[in-house]
């Protein structure tokens, strides 16, 4: 069975932990383990405050959109934003890289999201947003199909 939710909000980072909870509170359905909540409710985490900070550069007019499909024990998040976009993708991917260093940025949210996520797949173009795919295989639900 299919099931899908959709949410945007404003590029506010109050609203990142609403977004987390929220993308965690729909995940719950499939009874994860509490390792796999956690990873999802990071990787939502990194991937809001992204939007947030690097596509919108803290502006709280821009908007954030997740939409969240649940399908034969996979959990699909797609996190997007109309900010300032990506130049280079692969450059983004290295560990440590931040163009925020002001800011104290680890640099490490793609990494994570990579670590954490069985599939990610990151579009972009400057000056018009970027998209993160990100998808879950949940482990009991894996059991279950087989």
């Amino acid at each position: 069975m299919r099931n899908e939710m959709h949410l945007q909000f404003s590029a506010l980072s109050q609203n990142e932990s609403f977004a987390r909870v929220t993308v965690a509170a729909f995940v719950a359905q499939l009874d994860p383990t509490m390792d796999e909540l956690t990873e999802i409710k990071t990787v939502v985490s990194e991937a809001v405050t992204n939007a947030i900070i690097h596509g919108y550069n803290n502006d709280p007019n821009g908007m954030v959109y997740i939409s969240v499909v649940i399908e034969e024990g996979a959990v699909r998040i797609t996190i997007r934003d109309e900010g300032a976009g990506i130049a280079d993708i692969e450059e983004a991917r290295q560990p440590l890289f931040t163009t925020k260093p002001e800011l104290e940025r680890s640099g490490m949210g793609f990494t994570i999201m990579e670590n954490f996520m069985d599939e990610i797949s990151i579009h972009s173009e400057v000056n018009k947003g970027t998209t993160v795919h990100l998808t879950k295989y949940i482990m009991k639900s894996k059991a279950l199909c087989n």
